[in-house]
C-alpha cells in the first residue's frame, strides 16, 4: 500500500466511524461512481451481500474496540452498492446484529447512503424503527441528475429519488432524514442546482468534488483555471444571501477551520481520519475514495474474521492520516492556507511514481474556494452581503458600462485569488524551487509584500504559460518575485532567478539588464536596499535601489501619475508577452516622455467627457505595455485574459488613446466577471452574428464584442457636434452593439445571469439618444 514517508506505523489509534458494505451491487449505473467505474475493481470478486456472520464479527470487533478505548459515541454508516436492495427483512436482521454489541458498551449512531430509488414506507418503517438516519444522493434538477445517475438502460432515476425525498419529508419520517449528497459537475449550472436542492427541503447538504487524481485529472473546460471553486463560490454567496436556510457541510467547515476550529469533513482539514469501511467479505478497507487512486488502492490485507480494529489502526496509511499536516510535502506545509486545506482529500493527491506525497489535484480550485470564502463570510459577518457584492451588484455595476470603484477592487481581489492559486500549481506541476521557498519566507514575515507583488498582472500570464508546459526552465521566475517582496519587506533575500535573454525582472521594482542577451540561471541577493545578481562566471552586478538614475544595468519602474490615476509602464518583464501583438523593447527617457504626454492628455479626456468609466480604470488599471508599432500604421491595442490590470498598445495620440483605454478595460473587467460567473452555456456550439467581423463569433466572443462596443458607441456619442466622424462612427456602433444583443438572446446560450447582463447593457444603449 503506497503512502507518504511519515505516520508511526505499529502505534494504535481511536477509530470512532465505520462504513459497512452491506451490499455489493447497485441498481444504478452512474458513471461518476468510484465504486464501479474508477480504479479499484475488486468489488468483482466480492460477496453481493454482506451475511449476517460477517455482520456479526463486524459489530464485535467494533465493540471491542469501543470498549477497549472507552468511546463514548460510534457511528456506523450502511454502504453499498445500494443498501436497500437488501429489502426490508433482510436490512432488519442485519441491523439488529449489528446494534446488539455496540449499543451494549457505547452509544451508536446509524446513517445510511442510498440512492433512494427503493426507498418506501416498508423501508422507512425498518429504519425508523432501528434510529438509521437516511442520506439521499442527488445531483440537482432533472437535467443535473440526469448527467450521471441513471439505470443501466439508460433511463432516468430522478422521479424516483424525488419520490424518496418526499416520503422523508412526511411528518411519519422526517426524523430520518439527515440530508443530501451532491456531486458536484460544472457544467450543471450552480444557480440551478443549489435551488433544485433547496427545493428538497434537506436539513444539510454535502457537496462532493468529483473523484479524481493526476493519472485522471477532473473535466476542466480550457479557458478556466479554478473552474470548481468559481462554482461553489457561486453556491456559498447564495447560501449565505438566503441565511444559511440549511448546513453544507463544506462550507461550514471552510467557516470553522478559518477560526482554527475543526472542518468535520475528509474533504478539508487537518482532523484525523478516524475511519474504517468494512466489506461485503468482512474484509478492512480504507475509505472508498482511495479507489480512484489505483486497482487494490483501499485494500489492507485484514479482516474482521481474524483481525482486531486496532490491528487495522496500526497500518501506515492509517497512521498517517492522524497528524494530515505533519505528513504532508513541502509543497503543502508552506501554503498559507495549510491549516484549511490540509492537501484536500487524500486520495485526490495520487499520483503514479510519487504515490500520495503530493498537493490535491483540486489544489488551485482549493486555494481560490478557501480565500473566496474567507472574504465573502467576513463581508457577511460584518453586514455586507457578498451576494450583493459578487452578483446582483457586480452585474448591475459592470452592465451600466462602468463599474465603481468597490467594485473593480472586489474584481482585482478575486483575480489575485486566482493568481496565488496558479501559481502554487506551477509548483504541483514542476516540484519547489528556491524562489518560491524564498516567497513562503517572505509571507511568513510579510504577508502585505508578497501579496503586493502578486498583484503584478504578468504573474498569472507567466504562471498559465508553466503550466502549459513540461519544461521547468521557466520557473526561477519565482525568484524575481522573491526578491522583489524582499525589498518591499526590508528582508535579505537570497535566491535564483533566470537571465533570460539579458534580462531579469522583479515585478513592481524593474528590470536588471544583464550585459550579454544570455539566457542562464543566477544567483540575486537583496539586502537593505541593495542587490547582487552573481551569474555566468561567476561575475556580479550591484545595483543601490536608493539611486534609480539611469543605469545600464537597473531600470526602476516608471510609474505615470496624472489626477489621481498611478500606471507604471512595463518594458522588462518576459511574461508580458501575451497580448498577441510583439512587445517593445526597453524604452528610453524620450519614449516614456511621450507616453507620459499622451496618456496625461487622454486621462484628462475620459475624466471630461467620460466620467463614469474613470473610476474604473483608476482601481483596476495600473500597467501599461508598450507594443511596437504598426508599420502600416494601424492602431493596435489588446487586454490579455491572463493579465487582468494590463493594458498592451502602440503609442497613439491622446484622443484615439482615451478611446482604447475605456474600449480595452471593458474585456479586462468582463474576462474577470468571465472567472467568477457563467453567463453563457459553456458546452454551447452556437455562433453569433455580428457587424464588426466577417464569420460568426462564438457567445463569449460575441458578449466581448457588445460590452467593448458599447463603450466605444459612449465614446462617440460624447464627441457628436465635436467631432465629425462621431455622426458615423456612434449610429455604427450602437447598432453593432443592439443588433449583437438581439442576437445572443435569441440563441438559447446564455444564462439566466447572462440574460440579466445584457438586459442591463441594452437598457443603457437604450437611455442614449441620436
Amino acid at each position: 500500500m503506497p503512502g507518504p514517508a511519515g505516520g508511526k506505523a505499529g502505534d494504535a489509534y481511536p477509530l470512532s466511524q465505520f462504513v459497512l458494505k452491506v451490499q455489493g451491487r447497485c441498481d444504478l449505473s452512474c458513471d461518476h461512481c468510484y465504486i464501479y467505474e474508477h480504479a479499484d475493481q475488486s468489488w468483482r470478486s466480492k460477496p453481493k451481500a454482506m451475511t449476517p456472520d460477517v455482520a456479526r464479527a463486524a459489530a464485535r470487533r467494533i465493540a471491542e474496540h469501543a470498549e477497549a478505548w472507552n468511546l463514548s459515541h460510534v457511528r456506523v454508516v450502511l454502504h453499498g452498492g445500494e443498501p436497500l436492495l437488501l429489502g426490508p427483512a433482510r436490512l432488519d436482521e442485519l441491523i439488529a446484529r449489528v446494534r446488539a454489541p455496540i449499543e451494549a458498551v457505547t452509544q451508536l449512531s446509524l446513517m445510511m447512503q442510498t440512492n433512494g430509488v427503493r426507498f418506501n414506507p416498508a423501508m422507512g418503517d425498518v429504519l425508523k424503527r432501528h434510529g438509521v438516519r437516511v442520506g439521499i444522493s442527488l445531483d440537482g434538477d432533472r437535467a443535473a441528475n440526469d448527467r450521471h445517475r441513471r439505470f443501466a438502460n439508460g433511463a432516468s432515476s430522478f422521479d424516483q429519488v424525488r419520490a424518496a425525498l418526499a416520503l422523508l419529508r412526511r411528518p411519519e419520517y422526517r426524523e430520518l432524514y439527515a440530508g443530501i449528497l451532491c456531486t458536484v459537475d460544472i457544467r450543471n449550472p450552480p444557480d440551478q442546482v443549489y435551488e433544485a436542492l433547496l427545493a428538497e427541503r434537506p436539513p444539510h447538504i454535502d457537496f462532493l468534488l468529483p473523484h479524481a487524481t493526476w493519472d485522471d485529472p477532473p473535466y476542466r473546460p480550457g479557458d478556466r483555471h479554478t473552474p470548481y471553486a468559481d462554482w461553489l463560490s457561486v453556491i456559498h454567496r447564495r447560501w449565505l444571501a438566503d441565511d444559511r436556510p440549511m448546513r453544507i457541510r463544506l462550507f461550514e467547515g471552510l467557516h470553522s477551520t478559518a477560526r482554527g476550529g475543526p472542518s468535520g469533513s475528509e474533504q478539508l482539514g487537518a482532523d484525523a481520519v478516524d475511519l474504517a469501511v468494512i466489506e461485503t467479505d468482512g474484509s478492512y478497507e480504507q475509505a472508498d475514495s482511495m479507489k480512484t487512486a489505483y486497482d487494490g488502492a483501499p485494500a489492507t490485507g485484514l479482516s474482521v474474521l481474524t483481525h482486531t480494529v486496532d490491528d487495522l489502526s496500526r497500518l501506515q496509511p492509517i497512521a498517517v492520516r492522524q497528524n494530515s499536516i505533519q505528513n504532508l510535502g513541502d509543497i503543502c506545509r508552506s501554503c498559507p492556507v495549510v491549516s484549511q486545506c490540509a492537501g484536500g482529500l487524500y486520495a485526490h493527491r495520487y499520483r503514479s511514481g510519487h504515490d500520495f506525497a503530493n498537493p490535491s489535484v483540486y489544489c488551485p480550485d482549493l486555494r481560490v474556494l478557501i480565500e473566496r470564502t474567507n472574504e465573502e463570510s467576513r463581508m457577511h459577518n460584518a453586514g455586507r452581503k457578498p451576494e450583493e457584492t459578487s452578483a446582483a451588484e457586480v452585474i448591475a455595476q459592470l452592465a451600466s458600462g462602468f463599474g465603481d470603484e468597490a467594485t473593480i477592487t472586489w474584481l482585482a481581489e478575486q483575480q489575485r485569488s486566482v493568481t496565488r492559486a496558479l501559481v502554487s500549481a506551477t509548483i504541483d506541476q514542476h516540484g519547489p524551487t528556491p524562489g518560491w521557498e524564498s516567497l513562503a519566507e517572505v509571507e511568513a514575515e510579510n504577508p502585505e509584500a508578497v501579496r503586493r507583488v502578486l498583484a503584478h498582472p504578468y504573474v498569472r500570464a507567466w504562471a498559465v504559460g508553466m503550466l502549459r508546459t513540461e519544461d521547468p526552465a521557466g520557473m526561477p521566475y519565482l525568484g524575481g518575485l522573491a526578491a522583489a517582496a524582499g525589498v518591499h519587506a526590508d528582508m535579505r533575500i537570497e535566491t535564483e532567478v533566470r537571465i533570460n535573454r539579458g534580462v531579469v525582472t522583479l515585478p513592481t521594482l524593474g528590470t536588471l539588464y544583464w550585459p550579454e542577451e544570455t539566457t542562464a540561471r543566477a544567483r540575486i541577493t537583496v539586502d537593505r536596499g541593495k542587490l547582487w545578481l552573481t551569474g555566468p562566471d561567476d561575475r556580479t552586478i550591484t545595483v543601490d535601489l536608493a539611486q534609480p538614475g539611469a543605469s545600464p544595468t537597473w531600470q526602476p519602474t516608471r510609474w505615470i501619475t496624472v489626477d489621481g490615476w498611478s500606471v507604471r509602464i512595463e518594458d522588462g518583464d518576459p511574461a508580458r508577452d501575451c497580448h498577441g501583438w510583439t512587445p517593445a523593447g526597453r524604452l528610453g527617457d524620450a519614449a516614456i516622455a511621450r507616453w507620459r504626454d499622451s496618456l496625461t492628455a487622454a486621462w484628462r479626456l475620459i475624466t471630461a467627457d467620460l466620467p463614469g468609466y474613470a473610476p474604473a480604470l483608476r482601481a483596476g488599471l495600473h500597467v501599461i505595455m508598450p507594443l511596437e508599432a504598426d508599420p502600416a500604421g494601424k492602431q493596435r491595442a489588446a487586454t490579455a485574459m491572463d493579465a487582468f490590470g494590463s493594458m498592451a498598445a502602440a503609442l497613439v495620440g491622446p484622443a484615439e488613446l482615451a478611446v482604447l483605454l475605456v474600449h480595452e478595460f471593458q474585456h479586462a473587467k468582463l474576462g474577470a466577471l468571465l472567472d467568477l460567473y457563467d453567463l453563457h452555456d459553456r458546452n454551447s456550439d452556437a455562433r453569433i452574428t455580428v457587424g464588426w467581423k466577417p464569420e460568426p463569433r462564438p457567445v463569449e466572443a460575441a458578449l466581448q464584442g457588445v460590452y467593448a462596443h458599447a463603450a466605444v458607441a459612449d465614446v462617440w456619442r460624447t464627441r457628436l457636434g465635436s467631432d465629425p466622424r462621431a455622426a458615423e462612427l456612434y449610429p455604427m456602433y450602437r447598432r453593432w452593439t443592439t443588433d449583437a444583443i438581439a442576437a445572443l438572446r435569441a440563441s438559447g446560450a446564455l444564462t439566466p445571469l447572462g440574460t440579466d447582463f445584457v438586459d442591463q447593457v441594452a437598457a443603457a444603449a437604450q437611455a442614449w439618444e441620436f
